[in-house]
């Protein structure tokens, strides 16, 4: 275990000024409160909060960080409490401390709608500080370090969580050599046989080639030394889950790659890097598309370097990144480079990012998420992919992620940009819209104002920005739909009862119902959650149970009944005039009117004396029927407008609409009207069986419901 002077060396090396007094205080504070509790590992548990801060003395951390992670398990794991802590060490450490707290309590790992809104939780608990983060993400490493003393199930579960959650958020903070450590080491939990693959492949390698590093190196100084660039070179083979990540994108095996070996050449200055470029080109030649330049157009968490691959030695592609000393700083400590020392004392680095700016800028552009789900699909779209540079016809930089679209494109710059896209020019060419862009393109977005989302855009995009826009306007879109359906169908079920469905009528019946506007009921019936039957009773029960009386009555004459027999029409066949009826005598109803096919008529095979042969009485009749219609529908916007505007044009009235099957690409719905006659009736399937979008229409009938 390190002890509190070997620690103190440390933060020495780069502040000469800390106050070790207080970091001493913070050791033995940390050291009493942890006494008697133990590591799986059977080690004592203030090992780890020890290791914790010599992690963040490595990348030259403040005085207030480096005792948080001292005393970051202290509140959630000991006796301490946030007031003892604030009266020892000051508020800011307090609130520090606090925060990762927090930060450890959520359970990231959990079912999705819970770690949708548990990483909303984290993105709020690092808003005030992301020292808070830094912290978490050191605490993380070092417990994947020593994984192996915990139980598998648990090792799985820990090692989910950082490859999904903390390792993405350690390369969007810039600290990627945490992330490729983070990475590599769940690797070896997740996946161990290809990881030992891989490994054993680097080892037959090295028998076959020698270590190629030192070689290459020395090619590079000298390259350089031609230009007379002075610069500090190193190299490493890449980390086993960067080969086997390679491997799965290209589809090849370890044998046919060669671009597993990475150096750097840190420069005094910018001229130099670019010096370095011309030299290592000039050297060896460059493999197409890619090259970057991250120098002139840095990404958004501050880093800055000239990443090009080239083939070296044997033909073996080799990457190299090029960068000032100032920019290495950065890329290896990302938003910590804010809290930076040289020679004892604080400085501003140029090229590091205000850390409140930049997480402030990250949760801002995650509001417009509707729900959890959204929301963590959106943090882990806009922060896990790499980037690629485009720019507008006036030279604007619009930073995206590799893969992104022209509708991505529309969409960074505005939303209306976006939502009124109909068509694109890169570099002046006319291309579809699921054109993938590449770094340094110009992209121009061709407008309609009357243009609007479509659903196949979803599937194209890959910014979250992107992708809640066109949710959100669909969303829109659709609800527009169902409240001018919702509309149709108030209007008939008031209209039943003699009332019109105005504005004032439905605002009431809304306020009555529990909903919050007139719209918002519309919707509700629109979508059938609401009838119009719901409707008219929230509004008119009284006159609603009297046309319901009234509408025991049949609206056409019947022939065959004797004097004094009342009749109704049968629930499962629902007659209509035009077709063969017959009547049973039903004892306290009447006759009971069924058509001659009606399968709920086997169950009075047995009772010959309760048949009575009917029909209808000839002539037209102005007179309405209820009758159902099953209708098989694509799932697709505007086929169920079309559907209800057949069916008016037709001059039938819907009475209810009912969804019994909702499938991704198909609907089954029950369509209640109000019809003359078996051939008005047929007249309107055979309009809807002609639209496209139908599979298929048919009468609805249900032997059960035969009373």
């Amino acid at each position: 275990m390190i002890d509190v002077d070997d620690l103190l060396d440390l933060v020495r090396a780069y502040n000469p000024q800390t106050d070790a007094d207080l970091i001493r205080e913070a050791y033995s504070f940390g050291l009493a409160a942890h006494k008697g509790q133990f590591r799986k590992s059977g080690e004592p548990y203030f090992s780890h909060p020890i290791e914790v801060a010599a992690l963040l003395a490595e990348v030259k951390l403040d005085d207030a960080t480096i005792i948080t992670a001292l005393l970051h398990d202290t509140i959630e794991d000991t006796g301490a409490t946030y007031k003892e802590i604030d009266t020892k060490f000051g508020d800011e450490i307090a609130q520090l401390v606090d925060g990762v707290t927090k930060l450890t309590n959520l359970e990231l790992s959990s079912v999705e709608t819970a770690q949708a809104e548990n990483f909303r939780k984290l993105l709020l608990a690092m808003s005030k500080d992301v020292r808070v983060l830094l912290v978490k993400l050191a605490d993380r490493l070092h417990n994947m370090r020593t994984i192996k003393s915990m139980p598998g199930d648990k090792q799985r579960k820990k090692a989910h969580e950082t490859m999904e959650i903390y390792a993405p958020l350690a390369g969007r903070v810039g600290m990627q050599y945490i992330r490729d450590e983070l990475e590599d080491l769940c690797f070896a939990v997740l996946n161990p046989d290809a990881r030992n693959s891989i490994m054993r492949r680097f080892i037959t390698l090295r028998a076959e080639t020698g270590n190629l590093i030192p070689v290459i190196i020395e090619d590079i100084g000298k390259a350089l030394a031609r230009h007379d660039v002075l610069a500090q070179v190193t190299g490493r083979e890449k980390r086993p889950y960067s080969i086997w990540r390679k491997m799965e994108e290209t589809g090849q095996g370890f044998h046919r790659l060669s671009d597993i070996y990475g150096f750097r050449i840190i420069t005094k200055n910018e001229r130099d890097a670019y010096i370095a470029l011309g030299a290592v080109h000039q050297r060896w030649k460059a493999i197409p598309g890619r090259f970057k330049d991250y120098i002139s157009q840095p990404k958004t968490n501050g880093y800055r370097s000239i990443q090009t691959t080239v083939s070296g030695r044997d033909a073996k592609r080799v990457e190299v990144q090029i960068r000032t000393h100032e920019m290495h700083i950065v890329a290896e400590s990302g938003v910590a480079a804010h809290w930076a020392y040289r020679d004892g004392e604080r400085f501003k680095n140029p090229f590091a990012v205000d850390p409140f700016h930049w997480l402030r800028g990250l949760i801002d552009g995650f509001e417009n998420a509707e729900n959890p789900n959204e929301y963590l699909e959106h943090v882990k779209l806009e922060m896990f992919q790499d980037q690629v540079f485009c720019f507008t016809p006036k030279g604007a930089v619009i930073n995206l992620p590799r893969g992104a679209t022209p509708i991505d494109f529309a969409y960074a710059i505005h939303t209306r940009i976006g939502d009124s896209c109909v068509g694109a020019k890169i570099d002046g060419k006319r291309v579809p819209l699921w054109t993938r862009l590449r770094n340094g393109q110009s992209v121009e977005i061709i407008r309609a104002d009357s243009q609007r989302p479509q659903p196949s855009w979803e599937d194209m995009v890959v910014t979250g920005r992107a992708k809640s826009a066109i949710r959100r306007s669909l969303r829109d879109e659709h609800k527009a739909g169902h409240i001018r359906l919702g509309a149709e169908i108030a209007r008939v079920a008031l209209g039943k009862i003699g009332k019109k469905a105005t504005d004032k009528a439905l605002s009431t019946a809304a306020k009555n119902m529990g909903l919050g506007s007139k719209d918002d009921l519309l919707a509700q019936i629109g979508t059938t959650q609401v009838t119009g039957n719901d409707l008219a009773m929230a509004l008119y029960p009284e006159l609603l149970k009297k046309s319901e009386v009234k509408g025991e009555k049949p609206a056409a004459e019947v022939v065959g009944l004797k004097e004094g027999q009342s009749h109704i029409p049968a629930k499962c066949c629902k007659p209509l005039p035009g077709e063969r009826i017959v009547g049973i005598i039903a004892r306290g109803r009447g006759v009971v009117v069924h058509t001659i096919d009606c399968d709920a008529l086997e169950a009075y095979e047995g009772e010959p004396d309760n048949w009575i042969d009917l029909r209808w009485t000839e002539g037209m009749s102005t007179a309405t029927h209820n009758t159902t219609i099953e209708i098989i529908m694509a799932n697709d916007a505007g086929v169920l407008g079309r559907i209800c505007t057949l069916i008016g044009e037709h001059n039938a009235n819907i009475a209810d609409i009912h969804f019994t099957d909702r499938k991704p690409d198909f609907y089954r719905i029950m369509v209640d009207m109000q019809v003359r006659n078996a051939t008005h009736m047929m007249h309107i399937r055979t309009a809807i069986e002609a639209d496209a979008d139908i599979a298929s229409v048919i009468r609805y009938r249900n032997p059960k419901n035969n009373r």
